[in-house]
C-alpha cells in the first residue's frame, strides 16, 4: 500500500510504501489566506498534463478543490503561496505518480518542534518498532502513555518516550 504524508510545517511530502519511508520531497503549501487543510484524505482522480498552472501531473483529493500537483513555477517550492493545494517540482511528482493508486491515503499534518522525549508516530509504525528504535521494551512506552490498546497507535499521534 502506498501512502503520502504532507507536513505543512516542514513543507515536505513523504512517500511511504507498505509503511516504509521511501523518499521525501520539498513542496509549496497554501498561503495564509488559503491554508492547506490538515487531515486524512484519499486520492480520487489522477491526471497527466492537466494544463495551466498545475504542472505535468495531478492527484485530486476527496476534499473540494484540494490536490497535489506539479507546478509551472518551480521557484514557488518551499513557500506558502498556493490556494491550498500542495505543489511539487514536475520531475518529483512524475517520479512517484505511477506508483500512486486511486484510493491511496494522504495525511496532511503540521508538526511542531517536539522535545526529545516526544515521538511523532508515522505511517507503518508500531510499538515494537518504536521501542526498538529507542532501545526500550514496548511495555515501557505503553505504561508512560497510559495506552489502553497498544495495537491502536496512529500516524500523527505523539508518544512520550521514557528516559531510563
Amino acid at each position: 500500500m502506498t501512502e503520502l504524508m504532507v507536513d505543512v510545517a516542514k513543507r515536505n511530502l513523504t512517500l511511504f510504501y507498505r509503511g516504509q519511508k521511501v523518499k521525501t520531497y520539498p513542496v509549496a503549501i497554501g498561503k495564509a489566506s488559503t491554508p492547506t487543510p490538515l487531515g486524512n484524505f484519499e486520492i480520487v482522480r489522477k491526471a497527466i498534463n492537466p494544463g495551466g498552472i498545475l504542472g505535468s501531473r495531478l492527484l485530486k483529493l476527496n476534499s473540494g478543490g484540494l490536490a497535489i500537483h506539479g507546478t509551472v513555477d518551480p521557484s514557488s517550492i518551499g513557500r506558502a503561496v498556493s490556494n491550498g493545494c500542495i505543489r511539487l517540482h514536475n520531475n518529483h511528482i512524475e517520479e512517484f505518480f505511477p506508483t500512486i493508486p486511486i484510493g491511496a491515503q494522504v495525511q496532511i499534518i503540521k508538526t511542531e518542534a517536539l522535545p526529545e522525549d516526544i515521538y511523532l508516530v508515522h505511517p507503518g509504525d508500531n510499538l515494537w518498532n518504536i521501542a526498538k528504535r529507542f532501545g526500550l521494551a514496548p511495555e515501557s512506552i505503553v505504561k508512560v502513555n497510559n495506552l489502553v490498546d497498544p495495537d491502536r497507535i496512529y500516524p500523527g499521534q505523539q508518544l512520550i518516550i521514557p528516559k531510563y
